[in-house]
């Protein structure tokens, strides 16, 4: 079939789906508008361009019908509205009442599927350098693709960027690193699946911009997290190899990675787009009807509201706007198979506006994971804890406590106690489960985990802005030395640390997360904001790896799966189980229950937590049967532990050099500077 049609105008069609589908014998286009006056079509092939006004406007909504057209076919629209120039030279009519249309621009379709072109900020003002949407063919042989759904109480999180963890892989044949095909190698799903990692959290893949800062400077915008299409995969990480197309690549990636038993996430970005401020380009949703897209300020419609720090604000009051997002929700999770989103600067999206209620009713979303960043830089933006039943939240006060606790001491043994509990302070309301916490010590945005134990301040030089940009607030430690060192007593603390945050993680209640590259060692040379950086910095080294590292990591994770009281669906109470033992029982070396003034004390850096086994666990594991008890010693000393009653099995010793290696205590046992031991009693 053709991509167009030889007829010269559009049929009426109809206004729904909103973008552009293909019934097998041409196209219906339906785009919203609320202000626009006219909308025209623009449709490009070998010819060049054509232009077929979209004459049917439906509760506003611009809608055609192209016969015999097909995949395959690019287009974008122009858009006409109040343009007129302002007498007293302050813009246009148009933005004084909010509107930004310019007929002179190629506009991409909000509901774009495929993106072709690629947008360059040296030519911009240059209409053959616009960006087109493509029409797709959806089907794919799926073969029978069945989603993991594993519970959320048993998900291990681990969070990816597809070119950086393969982009340097031995294993991964060099035309795949980068790669949506390369994560899927089996190379790459032999160490997630040794890891025993659950699920992938990718960073974003809807289609991006590179921010013109950055592009001024030579540089991209890594990350991600500037998108413009929120249909598209970015096209940036496609192989295509043997003609494949971006959509059947990603497809491919995740029916493997299911196959494999590995759940995939988004990282979505529905808080702004890359038009960015009032200074922007016009790109797609500012031509289209700025007024209904974005926040503007009351009295001040020709600026943004800014509540994301990147120039605009998406408005998701806007019952259409929310309408696209909640769409491209159910297209990633219907059409492409995707298990599940984190959404980033969630506090955003519920300012305001229905978002979280769209979600919480939408049949096709019951059955996959939401993870909320339950923040933004908006009036009343920090939002941890107040999201509803079925939505897991970023727990930064997990990742703040953890950190001063190890590694300044800035934090006590109540604040690391509450971390492990799950954070039922926080989250313990409206029936919410201990899985309403995401726990991380590291994620993207900071330090790496070697990072974290070898700075003592960003070193964000290379970003070019004079190290201004990033958290200075990190609760790290450099253990002696700042940066790269040999000293045998620097390195031995930061490997002690490092294995000491990694089991606190592992032993918490709630959802842990992994940052890519943490398990091998990975640095980005004290860079803490490393966004912007598409080169060796951020690319997983994996010809430098700590393999000692991935393999303690990897039975932290096998001891997690192995026991379930590790991760328990309801909250710790200290309340009497049915062997006449409370759930939790926290322990002071001395030997005795933990009291008010132990909790108190400022210097106690060393106690332990005993959890009795979990009768509620489906499983049938003899491990059911088992007590844990987990003992923590941040000192500079040894410290040796009386133990409750009975026999325990140490089964995990985070400062050894085996430190899975069993051996038996009964009356006491010694417990090295800066690290966790785990001990079992049947």
């Amino acid at each position: 079939m053709d991509p167009v049609s030889d007829r010269a105008d559009l049929e009426a069609g109809r206004p729904w789906p909103l973008g552009a589908s293909w019934d097998g014998h041409g196209v219906n286009f339906a785009l919203f508008s609320a202000h626009a006056a006219r909308v025209e079509l623009c449709v490009f092939d070998a010819d060049g361009m054509r232009t077929l006004p979209l004459r049917e406007c439906s509760d506003e909504i611009w809608h055609g019908y192209l016969a015999g057209a097909g995949p395959g076919l690019r287009y974008a629209y122009r858009v006409h509205g109040p343009e007129a120039p302002d007498p007293n030279g302050h813009g246009h009519y148009g933005h004084r009442q909010g509107h930004r249309f310019d007929s002179r621009r190629f506009l991409l379709d909000p509901y774009a599927r495929e993106v072709a072109g690629r947008f360059s900020w040296r030519t911009q003002s240059d209409q053959g350098n616009c960006l087109t949407a493509c029409v797709v063919d959806e089907a794919f042989d799926w073969e029978g693709d069945v989603p993991p759904a594993t519970a959320l109480a048993d998900t291990v999180l681990y969070e990816a960027h597809v070119k950086g963890c393969s982009r340097q892989h031995p294993g991964v044949p060099e035309v795949l690193r980068g790669t949506y095909a390369g994560l899927a190698t089996p190379a790459m799903i032999e160490h997630f699946q040794r890891l025993g990692v659950t699920a992938i959290n990718l960073l974003p893949v809807c289609h991006f911009l590179d921010e013109k800062h950055l592009a001024n400077k030579g540089l991209v915008n890594y990350w991600g997290y500037n998108s413009l299409a929120f249909f598209a995969p970015e096209p940036r990480y496609a192989a295509r190899i043997g003609g494949q197309s971006v959509i059947a690549e990603f497809k491919t990636m995740v029916r493997s990675l299911h196959t494999a038993g590995l759940e995939v996430i988004l990282d979505v970005v529905f808080n702004h787009t890359a038009e960015t401020d009032e200074a922007g380009p016009t790109l797609s949703f500012r031509g289209i009807d700025n007024l209904s897209y974005y926040l503007l300020p009351p009295g001040h419609l020709n600026h943004y509201e800014n509540f994301t720090g990147c120039g605009n604000t998406l408005n998701l009051a806007h019952p259409r706007v929310l309408q696209m997002v909640m769409d491209a929700l159910r297209y990633w999770v219907g059409i492409m198979h995707v298990d599940g989103f984190r959404f980033d600067l969630a506090a955003t999206l519920t300012r305001d506006s229905a978002f979280l209620a769209a979600v919480r009713q939408d049949p096709l979303l019951q059955r996959v994971k939401l993870i909320a960043e339950p923040w933004d830089i908006g009036p009343d933006g920090y939002r941890l804890g107040r999201f509803l039943p079925g939505w897991s939240e970023w727990n930064d006060r997990f990742r703040d406590d953890v950190r001063a606790f190890w590694l300044t001491h800035q934090a006590g043994v109540g604040q690391l106690a509450q971390r492990l509990a799950g954070s039922r302070e926080v989250f313990g309301v409206n029936g919410r489960a201990p899985q309403a916490g995401t726990n991380f010590i590291t994620a993207h945005d900071g330090f790496t985990l070697r990072d974290l134990v070898s700075y003592q301040k960003k070193h964000n030089e290379l970003n070019g802005e004079d190290n201004r940009d990033g958290h200075g607030h990190n609760h790290s430690s450099n253990c002696g030395e700042e940066g790269v060192s040999t000293d045998p007593a620097v390195l031995e603390r930061r490997r002690r640390l490092q294995r000491a945050l990694l089991a606190t993680l592992m032993l918490s209640q709630g959802v842990p997360m992994l940052q890519s590259g943490d398990e091998i060692g990975r640095t980005q040379a004290g860079n803490n904001n490393a966004y912007c950086q598409d080169n060796a910095m951020t690319w997983l080294d994996w010809k430098n790896a700590d393999a000692e590292l991935t393999d303690f990591v990897a039975g932290l994770i096998g001891l997690r799966r192995r026991f379930p009281q590790l991760r328990q669906r309801r909250w710790l109470t200290g309340e009497m189980t049915v062997e006449g033992q409370p759930d939790v029982l926290w322990w002071h070396p001395a030997g005795r229950p933990m009291d008010y003034a132990d909790w108190e004390s400022k210097k106690l850096g060393t106690f332990g937590l005993q959890l009795a086994p979990d009768r509620t666990d489906l499983g049938h594991s003899q491990d059911r049967e088992t007590f844990l008890l987990c003992l923590i010693n941040r000192d500079d000393n040894q410290t040796s532990f009386l133990l409750p009653a009975g026999v325990w099995q140490q089964i995990c010793d985070s400062s050894a050099q085996a430190p899975f290696a069993p051996h038996t205590r009964t009356i006491s046992t010694p417990v090295a500077a800066r690290s966790v031991q785990i001990l079992s009693r049947s």
